[in-house]
This record gives C-alpha cells, structure tokens and sequence, in this order.
C-alpha cells in the first residue's frame, strides 16, 4: 500500500498542514496563523504542525512517506523561496532541506499554485487533462500551467506567473509595483477598485447601500452581492470585469493550445453570475473561435482545499 503523505498550504495569512491519503481525502488537519516575525518562526510553525499530523497519523497505524509544501513564493528547482512578498523575510530561504532537516521526512516544496494545480489534475476539475489551465482569482492572480499532462514549472522553478502579463504599460499599478499587469485589471482587488470608481461616479447605488454606505468600504464582495440578486448596477461592473477576465483567458489560451481552464479562488463562489459573462467574452477574444474545439471554463473542484490536496501529490513525487 502507498503510504499517506502530508501537504502544506502556506499563504501570507494562515497555514494548513493536512494529511492526505492516495485518493485525495483529507486525514488530519492542523490550521494555524502564519507567523509574522520572520522566517525562523514560520520554519517553527510549519515543523510544529508536520509533527503534529505526522504523529497523530502514525497513532492511527498510517504511514507517512513525504510532505509535500505550496507557498505563495517563487521557489526555485531546488527548493529555496527565493521571493514571497507576502510572506516576511521569506527570501532566499532554503525551505525544502531546512524542513526535511527539522521533520526527519523527504520534502519537496513549489509554488502555491502550481500545488494547487496538481490537486485539481490529480483529483479534482481537470482530471484527465493533458493541456490546461489552472488559474485563481482572489487578492492576485495565480496560475498554474499543466502541458502534456504535467505542470508545468519553467527554466528556473518561476513560470506560470500570469499576474504579472503585462497588459497595458500605462495602466492601472499592480500591487507588485509594475503598471499595467493583468493582476491589476482581472484580481478580485482589482473588482473592488472598479467598484469604487463607479460609486465615485455615482453609477452603483446597489454596491454601495451594501458596504453600508461607505464608498472607501466597497469592495469586490459587495458587487457579487449585488449582482447575485440582480441588480443592474453590479451585472454591469461585473460585466466589465468579466472582459478582463477573458481577455487574459483567452490570450493564454492562443499562447498555450489549452483544452480546459478552471477558475478557482473566492470569486468561484458566485458561479455563474460571473463564470457565465467570462465564457461569453473568451469565445468572444478566443482567436478562431468558431473553427476550433470548445474550451470549457469550469469552476475548481477542490475548493480551499487545493492547497493542502496539491501539495500531497507534489509529495508522492518525491516517492515515485
């Protein structure tokens, strides 16, 4: 029998270490706030947490053979955190060797969604893919590109970091300091930044009656709110988001050849009120559309758990 294996969801908020057998269901589970005062504490944190779940697994008679981490960083081949702009102090960390020195376990390390476009090739939404798209749009965007039916990681450990496909270099700035970035016109930030524009311009009484009446309070939340009953005001702003959604869709797609993408972060959860507008645009952008097979845009199949899933088939590589 295969032995279980334990993934590690590491964001700039809040870790999840979970034990994960090989159909992809979740044993023990540990959730726990990212520590903010440097990388040695969060090293702490995620050692704490592996030994905790490692035990607790080994009690039930369960083999652990790896762990495996997904970290919101870009981490290189031999998995050093080179960058994390969320995380502080996690910059050229060796993360793999120093974890597998602590937890006395074989660990490989990527990046988060990469991981979490594992899970969804091994267990959840693209199952079965061999060319597709894994992306994720919340504060930022994430991507995760799988080809041949593997993921796909670059020269240096780095691809896949859609966010920061330069749109327009006169455009809106992207949290990371660039103008123009598809982050800064298709994230959920982004949404909110359209919300408040069209507050400002008197032209969604809808959004702001729900943050209370507070126009600096508007956020993407509020225009799914809004737009999830119906109101004008929020399909239109929701609207023109979804443009910039497919835009980037689309030009992936031109780029990469991809037979499915699969939408996930919080912005999922309004379904189609949003997914359905994106589908509408891509065909729209997609060049050649009506000469070449349909792409479905689906919405992820694991959920918040992606991370942690991901992270535990990135893990059985280590044991193949």
């Amino acid at each position: 029998m295969n032995p279980d294996t334990i993934g590690v969801d590491l964001g700039g908020s809040h870790l999840r270490v979970a034990l994960v057998d090989c159909t992809g269901t979740i044993g023990h589970d540990v959730r726990l706030e990212t520590p903010k005062d440097g990388w040695r504490a969060v090293l702490t944190a995620l050692s704490d947490g592996i030994t905790d779940v490692a035990a607790a697994g080994r009690a039930d008679g369960i083999a652990i053979g790896a762990v495996g981490v997904g970290v919101a960083a870009l981490v290189d081949d031999d998995g050093v955190a080179r960058y994390a702009p969320n995380l502080h102090g996690l910059i050229d960390v060796p993360l793999r060797s120093e974890l597998a020195s602590s937890v006395g376990l074989p660990v490989a390390v990527d990046n988060d969604a990469n991981v979490a476009a594992r899970g969804e090739l091994a267990h959840g939404a693209a199952r079965g893919a061999r060319h597709a798209l894994v992306l994720t749009l919340g504060t930022g965007i994430g991507g995760g590109i799988i080809l041949d039916g593997h993921v796909y990681r670059g020269a240096h450990g780095f691809a896949a970091e859609v966010g920061h496909w330069q749109f327009d270099p006169h455009g809106r700035m992207c949290a990371c300091g660039e103008p123009g970035h598809w982050e800064a016109w298709a994230s959920g930030t982004a949404l909110g930044a359209m919300a408040r524009d069209a507050v400002e311009r008197g032209d969604a009484p809808s959004v702001l009656a729900r943050a209370g009446g507070d126009a600096h309070a508007v956020t993407g939340l509020h225009v799914g709110e809004a737009a999830t009953e119906g109101a004008p005001d929020a399909l239109a702003i929701l609207g023109e988001y979804a443009d910039y959604v497919a835009l980037g869709f689309a030009g992936l797609t031109d780029t990469l050849d991809t037979e499915i993408i699969v939408v996930s972060g919080g912005l999922v959860e309004l379904g189609d009120v949003l997914l359905g507008p994106v589908r509408d645009r891509f065909h729209a952008h997609l060049e050649g559309a009506r000469h070449r097979p349909p792409v479905p845009i689906v919405a992820a199949a694991l959920g918040e758990h992606a991370g942690v899933i991901g992270a535990a088939v990135l893990a059985r590589d280590v044991l193949a």
